[in-house]
């Protein structure tokens, strides 16, 4: 699930940066397999808004590795990771047969890119509930550690369920994985519910929301804002889904919500202090 384990020239710049940054720029950013509000799938137009927006580290939903023509059956998370010069981890949810043979596996689901080496990857699927509805697809948490200088982070990435049963048990899996990292935690996604859903709360009550001090028309990030050619045609975001929280980090700031329509969903983006006690602490529990 960890794709470019080769350091890029990009990444050994970041190591050496790393040690004399005070932040770590993330974003969450749901792709919608590349499709924008116009209905065109460019892949180019979602790297363009990442590189503006500077991110370090970015977590994607809805990404299509080989999954059908809808992308070219391209690998997705890998060509955007070629475009941005970063490593990447993918984490697919989804897994069907090829449709012809030797061809891979059609696959859909999490990625991160990073312009930070990734360490290790792991996907973690989510307990299947008693009575999924009949479209229901399968959901997971895309769990990566980054080695940022001389300390890591460990950065789960998610897309929750659409129906309520799922979404409570995502969530009950989701903080399990996540509190059980040694390193500062931060939870990024689309967890398809809004900020006083009674299961965002349970988030809320054990890690710290990134839009906390943002209001909340400044905070909505879908459907993204379009007018279509002819103007006639127009959305505006009416919900907060996507959100990023944090465990351990020193600081929250800038958190700001990007706005575009390469996507169905406006990409979140924060700044992490990370304290430089991580590597203090994996130095300890390797000796104890």
């Amino acid at each position: 699930m960890t794709g470019k384990p080769a350091m890029s020239m990009g990444e050994r710049m970041a190591v050496k940066e790393a040690r004399t940054v005070s932040a770590v720029s993330i974003m969450s950013y749901n792709i919608a397999h590349g499709r924008g509000m116009d209905g065109k799938v460019d892949l180019e137009r979602i790297a363009r808004v990442i590189e503006s927006a500077g991110a370090d580290i970015i977590a994607l939903q809805e990404v299509d590795s080989h999954y059908s023509g809808r992308s070219g059956y391209e690998d997705q998370a890998a060509r955007l990771a070629a475009m941005l010069d970063m490593s990447y981890s993918y984490g697919p949810n989804l897994v069907k047969p090829p449709l012809t043979p030797r061809q891979p596996a059609r696959k859909f689901g999490n990625a991160v890119l990073s312009r930070f080496p990734i360490n290790y990857a792991i996907n973690h699927p989510y307990r299947d509930i008693e009575k999924p509805p009949d479209d229901a697809e399968p959901r997971g948490v895309l769990e990566t550690v980054i080695e940022i200088g001389g300390t890591y982070l460990s950065l789960f990435n998610t897309h929750l369920s659409l129906d309520e049963e799922g979404i409570r048990s995502n969530i009950l899996d989701l903080i399990e994985i996540a509190e059980n990292t040694i390193f500062p935690a931060v939870i990024a996604g689309d967890f398809n519910a809004v900020p006083d859903h009674p299961e965002i709360q349970k988030v809320r009550s054990r890690f710290l929301d990134a839009f906390a001090g943002v209001g909340p028309r400044e905070s909505l990030t879908f459907p993204s804002r379009y007018r279509d050619e002819d103007g006639i045609g127009t959305t505006e975001p009416a919900a907060r889904i996507d959100y990023l929280f944090s465990k351990g980090a020193v600081e929250i700031r800038n958190a700001r919500v990007i706005e575009t329509s390469a996507s169905d969903h406006m990409p979140i983006e924060a700044e992490f202090v990370i304290p430089a006690t991580a590597q203090e602490r994996l130095h300890a529990q390797m000796i104890g």
